[in-house]
């Protein structure tokens, strides 16, 4: 079953961030992640969630998304991201 990465991502630090998302970018290639959204312009219909911006990830089940996320070089990624924003990021299985 599919499972997704769903991050909510405040970028504080656009010069670092962009750093950061070279290394994710190269992370998700490694992990076999397909890139859903990433950025992109979104309209808020229901409830005071106002996201800043939002990426979507698919992963072929669970355990690849969570190996992304606990790979060497993502972590990597995470270290170069400190101070650069804040984000909030879930892990959801997709529907049978």
């Amino acid at each position: 079953m599919s499972a997704y990465i769903i991050a909510d991502v405040t970028v504080t630090n656009a010069e670092q961030m962009a750093k950061y998302r070279e290394w994710s970018t190269q992370a998700m290639q490694e992990h076999g992640a397909e890139v859903l959204v990433r950025g992109g312009e979104f309209e808020v219909l229901e409830g005071p969630w106002t996201p800043s911006r939002l990426v979507l990830l698919r992963f072929a089940d669970r355990a690849a998304a969570k190996a992304f996320y606990n790979s060497q070089t993502y972590t990597h990624a995470r270290s170069v991201r400190e101070g650069a924003g804040i984000m909030r990021m879930v892990v959801v299985d997709g529907v049978s």
